[in-house]
């Protein structure tokens, strides 16, 4: 008999997935990822890029009956996805998978979120495609190794859209041929650039929530029966053939897609971050903040070296010019050099460290100017998104710190208690106490409830 096609297994793996044969743990982190998630929605919700974006999705989109997080505004069920990705994803501020670098909760929950209101799903139910969403994901970006980054290609965007499709499908009880349809629908969507590196704009705030809608569309399609390619993955154009030139191609191993499937769960290897920031220099920052901790003068700093995963660089440290000198918050958010020269001088890199007058001040741009950047040779990445930052004083003298083991990742994780810490703090920026807690035991309780009820929480305002 022919091997089944992956898209086929990952659609057994979906329909057969229900909230009861989840480990209690794992759905209970699955539940704090989403409201870390909705923290950094809270977060966003008044930054100019929020306002201007969503206000563009509702001139474009008119009325519907999907909540906006933090919003009485409603909108098309797809629109709501693409606007609410947008919240969740755009300070940067959201987990990562670490092998497969990608950022699933964002897209794969306001999928989830909008059609299970739309379908009256239980919570539960949301619950479960949300987790679906995320297994199947991970194991999909895992295959490449961190390959699509070298290319151009955004797997945030790029497979969230199949990842959303599994969980929209899950969600509308599409038959096994349909839900391998979707699939193969969403082949024709994905997308997501990089580009934005070589400026600091701001496409990148969009790739989760348009993998969001993608998958809804996807799904939707299927469910009319639609015929789509069943090689979604594997096949002669299917997502790694079309998207991976040969080396990068020739470094995979499509068996992870399926690997592990309801026997080790890659929700557990999901890393909450601890800086609003790219995750690929996290290692580098804290380095540096644990350097200031031991109380370096920056004014008799000679130079700097930061030692970063090969993997790493295109994205946060080249072209060293333009690292070195942020033009936007978001330029700053993958800048290395920026992330030592602050996490030196300030011991901290947090939302207020990504304001104009934070990241253009002349002290800090000094320092930018003596931050060089190796290849970290022992780096484990994508296991671990190591770093090292070595100083050398105007005396001679050499100062170093590694993480070999960035915070929040799975071997070093950030707990329940810290995730629900930084929930707190992000939302008192626009919320009053009271409500955040309201949200807090409604998402730590999502069970007990109905989509609809969550979302209904999530979207006053």
């Amino acid at each position: 008999m022919a091997t089944p096609a992956i898209s086929e297994r990952l659609a057994d793996f979906t329909l057969g997935l229900s909230l009861e044969e989840v480990p209690v743990g794992v759905a209970l982190r699955a539940k704090h990822l989403l409201l870390d998630a909705i923290g950094c929605a809270f977060a966003a919700r008044r930054e100019e890029f929020a306002g201007r974006m969503i206000g563009s999705v509702i001139r474009l989109a008119g009325p519907g009956a999907r909540g906006v997080i933090g919003s009485r505004q409603r909108l098309p069920l797809r629109d709501a996805a693409l606007a609410n990705g947008v919240l969740l994803h755009g300070l940067d501020y959201d987990d990562t998978h670490a092998a497969g670098v990608i950022h699933l909760t964002v897209s794969v929950f306001p999928a989830a979120l909008g059609v299970a209101a739309n379908v009256a799903a239980s919570g539960a139910q949301l619950l479960s495609a949300y987790i679906a969403g995320v297994e199947a994901g991970a194991r999909i970006a895992s295959v490449v190794k961190g390959g699509f980054h070298q290319v151009g290609h955004h797997p945030t965007g790029v497979v969230g859209a199949f990842a959303s499709a599994l969980a929209a499908g899950q969600l509308l009880k599409l038959s096994h041929e349909r839900l391998v349809s979707a699939q193969g629908i969403a082949l024709s969507f994905a997308s997501g650039n990089l580009q934005f590196l070589e400026d600091g704009s701001w496409t990148k705030r969009l790739h989760p929530g348009w993998a969001a809608a993608c998958g809804i569309t996807a799904a939707s399609l299927a469910q009319d029966d639609i015929p789509a390619p069943r090689e979604a993955y594997e096949g002669r154009f299917g997502l790694y053939r079309s998207h991976l030139p040969p080396t990068e191609l020739a470094a995979c191993d499509f068996s992870l897609t399926t690997a592990g499937l309801g026997r080790t769960w890659e929700l557990e290897n999901v890393a909450v971050k601890p800086f609003p920031a790219c995750h690929l220099l996290h290692g580098c920052a804290d380095a540096a903040i644990a350097l200031h901790r031991q109380g370096v003068d920056v004014e008799r700093v000679r130079s700097i070296r930061a030692l970063v995963p090969e993997g790493a660089i295109k994205a946060v440290c080249e072209p060293v010019a333009s690292k070195r000198r942020p033009k936007s918050d978001y330029d700053a958010k993958f800048s290395v050099p920026y992330a030592v020269a602050s996490g030196l001088t300030r011991g901290r890199l947090g939302l207020a460290e990504f304001l104009p007058a934070a990241y253009s001040e002349p002290r800090i741009e000094k320092l930018m100017d003596k931050v060089e950047y190796v290849v970290d040779a022992a780096s484990t990445f994508p296991r671990h998104y190591t770093g090292e930052v070595e100083v050398t004083l105007d005396d001679g003298r050499t100062l170093r710190h590694r993480e070999a083991v960035n915070r929040g990742n799975p071997e070093r994780p950030l707990t329940n208690a810290d995730i629900e810490a930084k929930f707190f703090e992000n939302c008192s920026l626009t919320l009053l106490e009271s409500a955040a807690r309201r949200i807090r035991d409604r998402v730590l309780s999502i069970e007990k409830s109905s989509a609809l009820e969550l979302e209904t929480t999530l979207c006053a305002d």
